[in-house]
């Protein structure tokens, strides 16, 4: 047992409530535990310079942590004036695994962006963050659907994400910050409902391994995920 309670291949609770934002085109509060992270969709008629006239939208994601959402006070990086490099990593990240999971021509020349800020952090931020911000992007796509800016649905396929590490030896799925700080092997992964790969972040922290240990790693982490995706398809059943 973990100092949570959990078994070793649980992830922790995930709950969504949707339409936490009174102006945003999509919103979700998504808690994976103690992590808790703010997502909202916003909706621009315009793209990037480089998508201009070909008829292509594009999604992108910004994520912050607000001072009080860990033990010390995290300094506000506009105060800072530049984000620090974990910061535009995440953003990165997030904004990659978004547009893998859609189809950007069915935006037509829309840009919606999905600001995450992690209000509480006890580990897994950014798969969390990846969670929420596609429940929040669910949202804004129904809504340029029902007002027939757009006529057919961006997103090709739902998916999850979720941490998977080493710990003392032991495989441990979706780490704590108390897991994680100690974790041997680091590993953040991006799944599709049919089980398609979108993005895998594995580190050795401390000692290299092995492929079978990454293996086992990866189906303990595939499992969690569908219990995930099975979460959010339900958090979303209303809006359909």
């Amino acid at each position: 047992m973990r100092s949570d309670g959990r078994n070793w291949d649980k992830e922790r609770k995930i709950e969504y409530h949707i339409g936490y934002l009174k102006y945003a085109a999509g919103s979700c509060l998504v808690k994976m535990g103690n992590t808790e992270v703010l997502c909202a969709a916003t909706v621009e008629k315009r793209v990037p310079p480089f998508l201009v006239g070909t008829g292509s939208g594009w999604i992108t994601a910004e994520y912050g942590m607000l001072p009080c959402s860990t033990k010390e006070r995290t300094l506000r990086e506009g105060t800072l004036g530049r984000a620090n490099a974990r910061t535009y990593e995440i953003r990165r990240f997030l904004g990659r695994s978004l547009r893998a999971i859609c189809d950007l021509s069915a935006l037509k020349e829309y840009q919606i962006i999905i600001d995450c800020d992690c209000l509480q952090a006890d580990g897994g931020t950014r798969t969390a963050s990846f969670n929420g911000a596609l429940i929040a992007l669910y949202q804004a796509t129904r809504g340029l659907l029902a007002k027939r800016i757009i006529d057919r649905d961006p997103i090709i396929e739902f998916a999850g994400a979720i941490s998977v590490g080493i710990v003392n030896s032991r495989i441990l799925l979706d780490l704590t910050y108390e897991e994680d700080s100690q974790a041997e092997v680091d590993m953040n992964l991006v799944l599709t409902e049919s089980g398609r790969i979108v993005e895998i972040q594995a580190t050795a922290e401390k000692i290299p391994f092995h492929y079978e240990t990454f293996q086992r790693m990866f189906e303990v982490a595939k499992a969690g995920i569908s219990r995930i995706i099975e979460e959010g398809k339900l958090a979303i059943k209303p809006l359909t």
